[in-house]
């Protein structure tokens, strides 16, 4: 039965449910479940250093050394044309005056429920205005939710929490392993230390004698400084195959419609968590492809966004195309794509500064190419290769097991939700 509010504000339909869906559990609108609370004012240059995170209408935006609010809580985004935020904080916070958090008004609500709940929900639907739309109290207050008893809450925050744990697990353990493959090429390729250490008559350290052997032991004078003997500089287009994209045109159905050959633009790179492209947003047909002239490049071509902006970096999982906005890098044995892709973040300022641009900036493969690279011997390239392909190949799997994970919790929550799934309800034994 749906509980209507008392209100003139008219009852919104929880989002993401079919109209003729058969609910197991009451409808409440929101006003009489939580009570949305007004973050306060904290300018960024006010806040002093402290392990207290601050939360505005996109999420967390930074630190201080004062709470507003006393934790575990619920935060959600009030203004912006952005999607609006919904987080949740297991310690004490300090929301901005753009955003909102919330108290409960039972004591049979579990407040990590109601968290899953709107998450699903959303809210950016419930936003009124056009130039700051706002998500108003009066708005929310009439949105709808399923309230089931607090044990089946408990239950339902409780298997859907355990999911998004592991998932967020393998997010900061994909950073971790990224940040050990970025600190190996600092150490090899820009600040020498196998070098120095055998010029001082030192072992490098964490290296096996053989893979030591490969590095000289002296400098040598180039264009671009000291650097060690038997290293060159060349440039980029010297040794990678550069190449760039296109769009076939979106009113031709044939090139779309039925497509299975990967596309991507720089979308689809805005919410990569690691450099590493496992699915694309949109795909081409065969007639699609025919009308890009870089075709479908190979697993593990290394793409670079050349515009809107610059800088996005991934490693192709898969066979895919590109759309205008980028410099896909074919790579080889001697130099390999994990090579290139640290050195590209690694010398991100030198490409940004080679891009021209009155309207947005944009690095032309004309500019990128002549880019010069230290480039060592083949063998401290294999090396390299070999020591960090593992740490990229569990990025991947990460990747891969998150997202399955996540298309189970959002297999499971909206029959959570509603009902069909319980996981208080006992099953019936014959």
């Amino acid at each position: 039965m749906v509980h209507e509010p008392a209100t003139s504000h008219a009852a919104t339909y929880p989002r993401g449910f079919a109209r003729d869906m058969e609910w197991h559990w009451p409808l409440i609108p929101a006003r009489e479940l939580v009570t949305l609370n007004y973050g306060r004012a904290l300018r960024a240059d006010t806040r002093s250093p402290g392990k207290v995170p601050v939360y505005g209408t996109n999420g967390r935006c930074g630190w201080h050394n004062e709470s507003l609010a006393k934790g575990p809580g619920l935060i959600l985004g009030r203004k912006g044309q952005g999607p609006l935020g919904v987080e949740w904080c297991d310690k004490d916070f300090w929301v901005i005056d753009t955003a909102y958090y919330d108290s409960t008004l039972r004591p049979d609500l579990d407040l990590k429920y109601v968290y899953h709940l709107v998450k699903y929900v959303g809210l950016n639907h419930l936003k009124d205005g056009t130039s700051n739309p706002t998500l108003s109290r009066d708005t929310f207050g009439a949105q709808l939710f399923p309230v089931p008893p607090l044990s089946e809450q408990k239950r339902i925050a409780n298997i859907l929490g355990a999911l998004d744990d592991k998932i967020e697990l393998n997010r900061r353990m994909n950073v971790t392993l990224e940040a050990m493959a970025r600190a190996l090429f600092q150490s090899w390729f820009v600040d020498f230390d196998p070098v120095r250490a055998k010029l001082d008559g030192r072992q490098p350290l964490g290296l096996d004698p053989a893979t030591a052997a490969f590095f000289a032991s002296a400098f040598q004078d180039s264009v671009i400084g000291h650097i060690p003997n038997g290293w060159t500089v060349e440039s980029v287009g010297d040794i990678v195959d550069c190449v760039g994209g296109g769009t076939p045109s979106t009113a031709e159905p044939k090139y779309w419609e039925g497509g299975t050959h990967h596309w991507t633009t720089p979308k689809d790179f805005s919410s990569l968590q690691a450099p590493l492209l496992l699915d694309t947003d949109r795909k081409l047909t065969d007639a699609g492809i025919a009308k890009i002239s870089s075709g479908l490049l190979p697993v593990g071509t290394l793409l670079l966004s050349s515009r809107a902006p610059i800088g996005y970096l991934a490693i192709a999982a898969m066979p895919v195309a590109i759309n205008q906005g980028f410099i896909a890098m074919k790579c080889n044995e001697r130099v390999s794509n994990f090579f290139m892709l640290n050195w590209c973040q690694t010398n991100m300022v030198e490409i940004e500064s080679r891009a021209t641009g009155t309207t947005f900036a944009e690095i032309s493969k004309q500019n990128f190419r002549p880019i010069p690279v230290l480039l060592p011997p083949k063998e401290i390239m294999g090396a390299f290769t070999t020591k960090v392909s593992p740490l990229y190949a569990r990025i991947t799997a990460n990747l891969y097991q998150s997202r399955i994970l996540a298309t189970l919790r959002d297999t499971l929550l909206p029959k959570l939700l509603n009902g069909d799934l319980s996981v208080g309800r006992p099953e019936k034994k014959g």
